[in-house]
């Protein structure tokens, strides 16, 4: 009798650690995956940097077209879409852009940048074509964040609307007045070691009115 017992509370054990080792499923999804992913995404968040020194290491076109693809998956308004994206490798592009852009000097050590061009034409008509703007900006935030969680460095650089810079930034890469540059994006292989700002401030938060 106690040979039975025995092999009852291991088949017990066992069945239990199973359970206990196994993801919770709740409405089709995998809550300690889903868990995870949050998590990821938390982090990523809180550890995105700007980092202007890069590596010579270059990146691949593969690595760039799922970051330019992180780009097209952000938001924008009635789902228009209006935006494009030029990825610079070449490297004299990327030393003429540094030459000629105060604030992107760093382009001199990136082995890549991707410039977010913004396409009023095809946002929504009248006034609200500027919120070609936003989604543009919401694009660019994906990059910068896809960008950090494959382990890569990255930095925005702005452009519109500085009309100098704008104007510089169409002529070098053969834009039209309707493509507007809103930023340069240099990316690549951090080359120090860069820190995440706590930018959080309690006081910046207000419930339910100002």
């Amino acid at each position: 009798m106690d040979f039975y017992k025995v092999i009852i509370v291991f088949l017990f054990l066992v069945i239990f650690g199973l359970i206990l080792r196994s993801p919770i499923q709740t409405g089709g999804l995998n809550m300690t995956k889903q868990t995870t992913s949050l998590l990821d995404t938390i982090s990523v968040i809180h550890q995105r940097k700007s980092v202007r020194k890069f590596t010579t290491q270059e990146l691949d076109k593969e690595t760039l077209t799922q970051i330019v693809k992180a780009g097209m998956a952000a938001p924008t308004a009635a789902n228009k879409q209006p935006w494009a994206f030029v990825t610079i490798t070449d490297r004299k592009i990327l030393d003429q852009l540094a030459d000629n852009l105060q604030y992107a000097k760093m382009l001199k050590t990136a082995p890549a940048a991707i410039i977010v061009i913004g396409l009023p034409q095809e946002a929504l008509p009248g006034k609200d074509a500027e919120y070609w703007i936003q989604d543009c900006s919401a694009a660019s935030q994906n990059i910068l964040l896809a960008t950090e969680a494959l382990g890569l460095g990255a930095v925005w650089t702005g452009v519109y609307p500085n009309i100098e810079r704008v104007s510089f930034v169409q002529k070098e890469l053969g834009l039209s007045e309707e493509q507007i540059p809103l930023n340069v994006i240099a990316l690549g292989h951090p080359d120090g070691n860069f820190k995440a700002q706590d930018k959080f401030k309690a006081e910046k938060i207000h419930w339910n009115r100002w």
